[in-house]
């Protein structure tokens, strides 16, 4: 089954609605899940949500930018900010954001010599030009994790 074809029975089965234009996927999108255009009325979806999550995820996805759909369709607001928008994503049991695609988020430790305070940062800091927040003493880099 193509991407168009999963989509519109998601509209189908979610929203009772038809889903009458392109669905396609844009592996440009970085860290969203989907995105609609309202110029065309399609749709396009991020393939690493698709290989990454179960199709329980990729399905909320989909119940999201449907929402975006049916709602401009319909006349009413379709943007995030909307009352329309929040009630009908709810309803559906669609995603409010994309889940993130990073596994794991990597930090720096950073520990003062003189306190002994612990600082986890995720950036390298420039340990001769920043000190400890606490007591001014000098930082030195511990056991990355």
């Amino acid at each position: 089954m193509n991407l168009t074809e999963y989509v519109k029975d998601v509209s189908r089965q979610d929203f009772g609605l038809e889903f009458k234009h392109q669905a396609l996927w844009n592996s440009r999108l970085q860290t969203t899940g989907g995105r609609f255009f309202p110029q065309d009325g399609h749709l396009d979806f991020n393939p690493k949500f698709y290989k990454k999550d179960d199709l329980e995820t990729f399905r909320k996805i989909v119940r999201h930018e449907l929402c975006h759909y049916h709602l401009y369709y319909a006349g009413k607001g379709y943007r995030h900010r909307d009352k329309d928008f929040k009630e009908l994503l709810l309803k559906v049991n669609g995603t409010r954001y994309a889940p993130s695609l990073k596994s794991r988020t990597f930090y720096y430790y950073y520990q003062c010599q003189n306190c002994g305070q612990v600082y986890q940062r995720k950036r390298r800091i420039n340990t001769e030009k920043f000190a400890c927040g606490s007591c001014r003493g000098k930082l030195s880099p511990q056991n990355q994790s």
